[in-house]
């Protein structure tokens, strides 16, 4: 450029780049503070869906509830009056309910993928430990999120 030729100044440069980072600090927080409560959102949502559909479980295997070691697979198969899952190949006259779900949904608060969609049983209170994505409490027959900020939903 020429001597004397318009152009920004250092301090214009400097005033902007601070009104730019300025934005970024309020903006940035409340996107992730929006991505955590639309999670939120999408958990309690999984949750009345499981809830509706162990209604469904316990009315169609006489007041019965899905059994501990077989919770996801009797969702997720289809079963007969006892609840023993159809087995590959299996007669579907025989066996007449479900699947409940296509797929368990994952508790997204639990940072192991691999337990995000497991349940475990007990005769308790959810602990909130997040050993697995899910807690059913057998006693009450309620169904609770397994980690601790979301076990009382």
């Amino acid at each position: 450029m020429k001597c004397g030729s318009p152009g920004y100044t250092l301090m214009e440069i400097l005033i902007v780049a601070a009104v730019l980072i300025i934005s970024a600090a309020v903006v940035i927080p409340q996107q992730a503070l929006a991505s955590k409560d639309a999670r939120a959102l999408a958990l309690r949502s999984d949750l009345e869906a499981i809830r509706s559909r162990l209604r469904l479980y316990k009315a169609e295997h006489e007041e019965s509830f899905p059994a501990a070691g077989t919770f996801v697979a009797q969702f997720t198969s289809r079963t007969d009056s006892t609840g023993a899952v159809m087995p590959p190949g299996g007669d579907t006259a025989k066996y007449p309910f479900g699947p409940y779900l296509l797929t368990f949904p994952s508790n997204m608060f639990i940072s192991d993928p691999a337990l995000a969609n497991t349940v475990t049983t007990g005769a308790s209170a959810c602990p909130g430990d997040s050993t697995s994505g899910w807690y059913f409490n057998t006693s009450t027959g309620t169904l609770s999120p397994n980690d601790a900020a979301h076990r009382e939903l």
